[in-house]
């Protein structure tokens, strides 16, 4: 057999059946044809920010398949597998924060060759990210602003808005663990926007007291809040260092904006128990 040919093997009619290549499994041609810079001759940097960013939604769509195990475990009552899944997405944070180091070898004048071919198209139109924003607990009807009413990605943020956020997965982890979380809590209409609410507040204090699976449980929740903010912080500065605090692609206000997400925990309450221990 010819090296460039698969190998091959025999099926249980007889038959030949080619086996499965690394590149046919991962479909590396189809993959390698994506990275297209919308000139001909592009600038040399364009292609670094185009991988870059398809690297991220690559992650993105990693992210929500690991929230979606993780709130199955929760809701389960399945500790050790659940914290096997939040530890992999506090992992997956810390990659997306590395490759922030990557775009920052691009410099403002290096950004500037390219910029203009990006038109309107902003990182704010990324549907997997605003579905991340969901799944951790965002209910703002904002979140379809960049998104056409008749698209799949509004439909799929729609669909995201009415399912339960992780917390609420955590809640109903504590509950079925005997904790003290309000019955209301647990059963609250999905698409409301969670308050931080003191009797939450505790029955956390109580299960990281009395309740050493649960507390880490909650340990990690906050290592992925965590990981969340200082993602955002790296993004902040790395679009004021590229951009200073000129406008953002397709009109948004760059990093004013981002720097108005900072120090916005999405587990409220794991913050405000900690003067408490």
């Amino acid at each position: 057999m010819r090296n460039s040919e698969s190998p091959s093997r025999r099926t249980e009619s007889g038959g030949v059946q080619r086996a499965t290549t690394y590149s046919a499994y991962l479909r590396v041609p189809e993959l390698l044809a994506l990275q297209t810079p919308r000139d001909s001759g592009p600038e040399h940097d364009e292609m670094l920010f185009i991988v870059i960013h398809q690297t991220y939604e690559l992650w993105f769509k990693t992210l929500l398949h690991e929230f979606a195990r993780a709130g199955e475990r929760l809701q389960a009552g399945a500790s050790h597998d659940a914290l096997a899944t939040l530890g992999r997405i506090r992992t997956i944070l810390k990659t997306l924060v590395s490759q922030v180091d990557i775009l920052e070898t691009m410099t403002p004048l290096q950004f500037g060759t390219f910029r203009d071919r990006l038109d309107a198209a902003s990182g704010f139109q990324s549907a997997q990210f605003r579905e991340l924003e969901v799944v951790l607990g965002r209910r703002d009807p904002a979140v379809l602003a960049s998104f056409a009413e008749n698209s799949h990605e509004h439909a799929t943020l729609q669909t995201a808005l009415a399912r339960p956020s992780i917390w609420q997965h955590a809640m109903a982890y504590l509950a079925s663990r005997k904790h003290a979380i309000p019955p209301d809590v647990v059963s609250a209409d999905p698409r409301r926007a969670y308050q931080p609410d003191s009797r939450v507040q505790d029955a956390v204090l109580q299960a990281y007291r009395a309740d050493a699976e649960a507390a880490l449980v909650l340990e990690r929740l906050v290592d992925i809040d965590e990981g969340l903010q200082e993602w955002r912080y790296r993004h902040v500065k790395m679009v004021e260092r590229t951009i200073g605090h000129k406008s953002g692609t397709g009109g948004s206000s760059g990093a004013e904006y981002l720097a108005s997400t900072l120090f916005r925990p999405v587990f409220p309450d794991l913050w405000l128990v900690r003067d408490r221990f």
